[in-house]
């Protein structure tokens, strides 16, 4: 292969990897959708405890999608974890999550008072793995790879899983100045609807890992 044709192909396949991955992981992680979750989950924290929280939760989005994009099928092989397995687990953590969001229930134990007044990580669970990272993205970045058929494709899948990462970090840090504006009455109210649709999702996250199980 002579140098021209070398760049010709990779001017070619990362874009073109770059941009498929991108496309198809981008409405299964609905960074939109994390952003009511993430501001009600953050709602005592400071701008810069947010922004921080937001970086980190990006920078586990993009580390969890390209650790599962290299190891995913030898690491579900070992444990003897099969993808409709994952869904179901994945799925029962977003209900877990989303119920929560749906009945506000306060906690009102002296433990769980104490436990408030500290300022708890929640970046990599439930943010990055599973609300934004779950099953059905590991699923299709694991499908993605399965596909690859050079370094340069690998390249670029990991070009775009950093953009998503990127978009995921932007839209945590910059819905704050929508959520004050909307105050906390209407965020608690949009705030139980995303719940009962993240449920829904859930739902759908356990009913899909069943049906795998009957193919």
């Amino acid at each position: 292969m002579t140098p021209g044709t070398a760049v010709h192909e990779i001017l070619r396949t990362l874009p073109s990897a770059a941009g498929a991955t991108f496309l198809a992981l981008f409405p299964i992680v609905n960074p939109f959708g994390g952003v009511p979750l993430f501001f009600a989950l953050t709602a005592k924290f400071s701008d810069r405890e947010r922004n921080w929280t937001a970086l980190k939760t990006a920078l586990y989005v993009l580390g969890i999608l390209v650790v599962f994009m290299f190891f995913g099928r030898f690491v579900l092989n070992f444990f003897g974890i099969s993808l409709p397995v994952l869904k179901i687990a994945g799925g029962l953590i977003v209900a877990h999550t989303a119920w929560g969001m749906v009945t506000a229930s306060a906690r009102i134990t002296p433990a769980e008072t104490d436990e408030a007044a500290e300022k708890s990580d929640i970046s990599l669970t439930p943010m990055a793995m599973p609300m934004l990272s779950g099953p059905g993205s590991i699923g299709v970045v694991m499908g993605l790879a399965a596909h690859a058929d050079s370094l340069m494709t690998y390249l670029g899948m990991v070009i775009g899983i950093a953009a998503l990462a990127l978009s995921v970090y932007l839209f945590l840090r910059l819905g704050g100045p929508l959520v004050a504006k909307l105050g906390p009455g209407a965020v608690a109210g949009i705030t139980r609807i995303f719940g009962f649709l993240i449920f829904a999702v859930a739902v759908q996250l356990v009913w899909d890992g069943v049906a795998d199980f009957k193919q």
